[in-house]
């Protein structure tokens, strides 16, 4: 694979990760959620792709064009706007590599469907959680 389609796998596994650890801690250490926190943890493990070393080497923060935040990134009105944007985030993530990945290995890209799938219906259920709770 090139070193493009790596930046973008890099990128994409980083925000995946980072949503789903955001949501998790969340559940974890507001609504003390054991078990939606593992389901949680689960999925965030499941993100992994086996060439680490390879496609850290491709990583160029200094020159990404838009690593600068723009104001609805920064504005974020309780827990559950926070909830919510990272939960579209992560499943953005998962879509982007879904589809990159289809370039190497099916499993993989069908890994990141599977974690995709699970964040829609986590959404439902922790959202339903966080409404209920205010």
């Amino acid at each position: 694979m090139n070193s493009k389609n790596l930046r973008i796998i890099d990128a994409n596994l980083n925000r995946l990760r980072e949503g789903i650890r955001v949501v998790e801690d969340i559940f974890r250490y507001v609504y003390n959620d054991k078990n939606n926190s593992i389901k949680l943890k689960n999925l965030r493990h499941l993100a992994r792709i086996e060439n680490y070393y390879e496609i850290l080497e491709t990583r160029d923060v200094k020159n990404d064009v838009l690593r600068n935040s723009i104001k609805s990134e920064q504005n974020r009105e309780d827990l559950n706007s926070i909830l919510i944007a990272n939960f579209k985030r992560a499943q953005e993530s998962a879509r982007v590599l879904e589809e990159i990945t289809k370039l190497s290995s099916i499993r993989d890209s069908e890994n990141f469907k599977y974690i995709r799938y699970e964040l829609y219906n986590l959404e439902i259920v922790l959202t339903k959680i966080t409404s209920n709770s205010k």
